[in-house]
C-alpha cells in the first residue's frame, strides 16, 4: 500500500521571523516609542517643571496606539505566514508566565524576575516574538499587580525592546552563549531603567543640576538627565540587572533547551515536503 513520509528541512528556532512587513510594523512601533520617550529633548517645549502636565493625558493616547501596532506586527506576520495558532498558544502562555513573575516580583527595590523570561524567549524564538512577548506580558502584569497608569504604554515599549535586541544578538552557542545572555541581561536590566526615566523626567523638578530645562542645548540637558539617574534610580536599576543575569546563569541552559527542544517537536516556522514513500502493510 502507498503511503507519504514526512521529511522537516532546517532548523530555525525563530517563531516571529522578521520578515519585510513585520520588521515594517517594528521599525514604526519603535520610532513612535523612542518619540513618545524623548520628544522634549529635541523639540523646544515650555512644558517643563512646575508647569508640566506630564503624561496624564497624551499616556492614554499612547497606549491607544501601542495595542493596533502590536496587532498589525501579528497579523503582518499572519498575511506572510511566519506566524500560526501554535505560536499564538505560545505567545499567550509565556505572557501568562511572564505575568505571574512580575506578580511576584513587582519591582521592588528594582527586582524583577520576568526580565530574564524575557531575554530567554527573544532570543530563542527571535526578535518580533520577543517583542510581542514584552508588551503583552507587562501589560498582563500591570493589570493583575494594579501597576496600571500614564507610565504603562512607557513599559510596555521598553520591555518590548528588551525581549526584541533579545531576538537580535549575534548568533553564537554553548557557555558563550550563557555568557552574552547573562552580560546582555545585565545591560538590559539597568537600560530599562535609564529609559524608562524619561517619560517623567522632562515634566517634573528636582533641582537645578538635575531638571530638564525646555530648550536648552541637548548636551547639557543629557549631562543633568545623567546626573539624576546616578544620584536617584541607579540604586533600583542595577539589582534589576544583576538578578536578570544571575537567573539567565542558573536557569538559562535548561530553560533554552526547552523552548528549543518545544520548536522542533512542534516544528516551528520549519518547511514541510512530502516525498513519496512505499511501506508494506
Amino acid at each position: 500500500m502507498s503511503t507519504t513520509r514526512l521529511k522537516l528541512r532546517g532548523r530555525s528556532l525563530r517563531l516571529v521571523r522578521l520578515k519585510p512587513r513585520s520588521t515594517t510594523m517594528l521599525v514604526v512601533a519603535s520610532l513612535v516609542g523612542l518619540l513618545a520617550f524623548a520628544w522634549p529633548l529635541f523639540l523646544h517645549t515650555d512644558q517643563g517643571g512646575a508647569s508640566a502636565i506630564g503624561h496624564t493625558t497624551d499616556a492614554p493616547w499612547l497606549f491607544v496606539l501601542l495595542l493596533p501596532l502590536l496587532v498589525a506586527v501579528v497579523l503582518a506576520e499572519l498575511s506572510e505566514a511566519g506566524i500560526d495558532a501554535k505560536v499564538i498558544s505560545l505567545l499567550g502562555m509565556l505572557a501568562a508566565v511572564g505575568t505571574a513573575l512580575r506578580a511576584l516580583g513587582p519591582g521592588t527595590a528594582g527586582l524583577e524576575p520576568g526580565f530574564f523570561l524575557l531575554v530567554l524567549a527573544g532570543r530563542a524564538f527571535g526578535a518580533g516574538f520577543g517583542f510581542v512577548l514584552g508588551a503583552v506580558s507587562l501589560l498582563g502584569g500591570a493589570l493583575i499587580t494594579g501597576g496600571v497608569g500614564p507610565w504603562m504604554p512607557f513599559q510596555m515599549f521598553a520591555c518590548a525592546w528588551v525581549g526584541c535586541l533579545a531576538g537580535l544578538l549575534p548568533r553564537v552557542g554553548g557557555r558563550l552563549e550563557l555568557l552574552m545572555l547573562a552580560a546582555y541581561s545585565l545591560v538590559s536590566g539597568v537600560m530599562y531603567g535609564v529609559v524608562m526615566n524619561l517619560w517623567f523626567w522632562p515634566y517634573a523638578t528636582f533641582g537645578s543640576d538635575f531638571s530638564f530645562v525646555p530648550g536648552d542645548a541637548l548636551t547639557e540637558n543629557l549631562h543633568r538627565y545623567l546626573l539624576f539617574v546616578v544620584a536617584t534610580s541607579l540604586a533600583w536599576d542595577i539589582p534589576r540587572g544583576v538578578l536578570s543575569a544571575v537567573l539567565v546563569l542558573l536557569l538559562g541552559r535548561p530553560v533554552l533547551t526547552a523552548f528549543r527542544r518545544t520548536a522542533r517537536k512542534a516544528a516551528f516556522d520549519t518547511p514541510v515536503v512530502f516525498e513519496p514513500g512505499r511501506t508494506d502493510v
